[in-house]
Parts: structure tokens; sequence; C-alpha cells
């Protein structure tokens, strides 16, 4: 059992594996995950008037940022172990379950618009299926058989890397997801936001547990933990997406554009990269079959898009490699 938690305002520096001494709790009995707890700052809630709640609310969410930077390292781990699955011709899956899984749908779903990626690259599995998304499926999440059977649907095999996102840690779908990716071969992370068990710890190769302490209304988790789950698989494809070339200085050079508004930055992107006017923008990215990457290619270099794709191919898709580094 975790030792009672002080009451403080602030989260303090500390060893994200130890017991968190930051926050006093009213334990569930026998039940020692964060997530479970009742946070005592909010014990009286339903007492207070609209603005005091959406104060309250507020004072807790700052927590949440300063918790996933106690994480960075791990997270930069689990970063490079998803280049590596990259650069081998592997693929990122996400497993959850609920909230959990319905953020990991999402960050994969943003991939190919953001960043180009085949459909296939980043892919997020929930509970329940697709239908999940919009429609709770209860007991889905129970069903430690059915996440395994998700893995062997989709083929993982050792080049790819699956993360499994369950804040308290304890989903039997995601349980059933990583250990049958892990009899594949594939390598496995956890993302949780309470203590890791030793356990756990042991069995993949990175676990991210930021600490954000009990939720507002106990239990629910599509709140702290949800924000600080986004917050850690935005981080991880992002910074993934750039150690892969898919970014040039800051530009996301390797969006598809499928839509006005995406037509309207690819050109502004063209223009800044490459001095032009709209009008002129416009005509490259045309020529450039619509990718903003080949088009800069075309553009800095004077050559067609065949050429421009070839050196991009021959570079891995580093733009700075073919082209230079943007500077500021």
């Amino acid at each position: 059992m975790y030792p009672e938690r002080e009451d403080t305002s602030k989260p303090e520096k500390r060893d994200p594996r130890a017991p968190d001494t930051r926050v006093a709790s009213t334990r569930v009995a026998g039940d020692v995950r964060l997530t479970e707890q009742r946070n005592p700052r909010s014990a009286r809630i339903d007492t207070l008037s609209t603005i005091e709640v959406v104060d309250l609310i507020n004072a807790e969410d700052r927590m949440v940022a300063e918790a996933v930077a106690e994480e960075r390292r791990q997270i930069a781990v689990c970063v490079d172990l998803v280049v590596e699955s990259f650069n081998r011709g592997g693929r990122l899956f996400y497993v959850g379950a609920g909230t959990s899984g319905r953020l990991g749908v999402l960050d994969a779903s943003e991939m190919p618009p953001t960043y180009g990626t085949d459909p296939e690259m980043v892919q997020g599995i929930i509970a329940g299926g697709y239908a999940a998304l919009t429609v709770a499926q209860e007991g889905a999440e129970d069903r430690r058989e059915d996440g395994a059977a998700a893995i062997d649907e989709r083929g993982i095999d050792q080049k790819d890397f699956v993360l499994g996102i369950a804040t308290s840690g304890t989903t039997p779908y995601v349980h059933g997801a990583l250990a049958r990716a892990r009899e594949l071969g594939a390598r496995t992370g956890f993302l949780l936001c309470t203590y890791p068990s030793p356990a756990l710890m042991q069995t993949h190769d990175v676990v991210i547990a930021p600490l954000v302490g009990p939720e507002v209304i106990t239990g629910s988790t599509r709140m702290k933990a949800g924000t600080a789950t986004k917050m850690v698989l935005n981080t991880i494809t992002t910074a993934a997406m750039v150690r892969t070339g898919r970014v040039y200085g800051n530009l996301m050079v390797d969006l598809q554009v499928t839509c006005e508004k995406l037509r309207d930055r690819g050109e502004r992107i063209l223009m800044q990269t490459l001095h032009l006017e709209r009008a002129d923008a416009s005509e490259l990215l045309e020529r450039a079959g619509g990718h903003v990457k080949t088009g800069i290619v075309m553009g800095r270099l004077g050559v067609d898009r065949t050429d421009a794709r070839r050196r991009l191919d021959d570079a891995g898709g580093s733009i700075a490699t073919v082209v230079g580094d943007l500077g500021v």
C-alpha cells in the first residue's frame, strides 16, 4: 500500500517511479491506482458556483503538463523505438479502450493529412472496434482474447512497435494485445497514469507514467489522464515525424493537399521557402502533384517532379539533405 499523500497546489520534482506524495487523497479500499482515488480539493465540488467549478478544473489541469514533463526521458525512448520501427519498414500501433482508445485512433488518423503518411504506418486499435469511437461498447475492454485477436488481424511482427494505453494500467484488452504482440516479436510500450508495477516495467521496452493525480470527478479519466495521454501521443508522433524527415524547419512539408485550408497552407509554405508570389506558388504546387516537399526541391534545384522525387527518395525523405538547411 502506498502512503497517503500531502495536499499541495503545485507538483514538485520527483522520481516518476516512486509513490506520489503531492496530493492527499481519500483512498478506495484495496485500490492503489491514482486514477481511482478521490481528490480532496474537489470533495465538495457539488456545492461550488459555476465559476468556482471552472477554476477548480483549470487548477487541476495545470498539473498535467508538469507530470508529462517528468516523463520526458521515457517519452524520448519511445520516440526512438518508433523511429527504429519506421526505419525497418514497420508500423506504430496504439491499443486502448474507451477514452484511451479514442485518443489513439485520433492521433493515428491525423498522420496522413498532416505528414503525408500511408494510413497503415500509424494505426489505432480500440476495444469494441470503430463503433466504440462514438458509442461506448461497455465490456469490450474486459476481453483479453479480443485484444490478442486484434493484433493477429493486423499481421503485427518484429518490425512493429505497439503502445498500449490504459490510464489505470489494468485494462485486460490492452494487456492481451500487448502479450500477443510480444509473442510475435514486436517491441511494446505502456502508457498509464498511475504507479507502474515492477512486472509492467520488466515486461515492456518502455513505460510512460505521467502521474497527474486523482481526477476532479473520481475515476473520470477523460479529464487529466486524458489530457496527459493526448499530450504524450502528440509528442511521440510529432517527434517521430521530425526524426524521419517529414518536417523542414518547423514546416509540415509532407502535408496532403486534401482541402482548401491545406492547399492554402501548402502555397504559403512554398511562398515562404522559395520567396514566390501566390500565383507562382500555386502553379508550382500543381506541377509537384500537390506535394509541398517535392515543390520545394523543384523550386530550389530547378528540376522536374520525377527528379525531385528521386532525390528525396535517395535522401530517405530528408529535404534538408537535398536542398540544405531552411534556417530561420
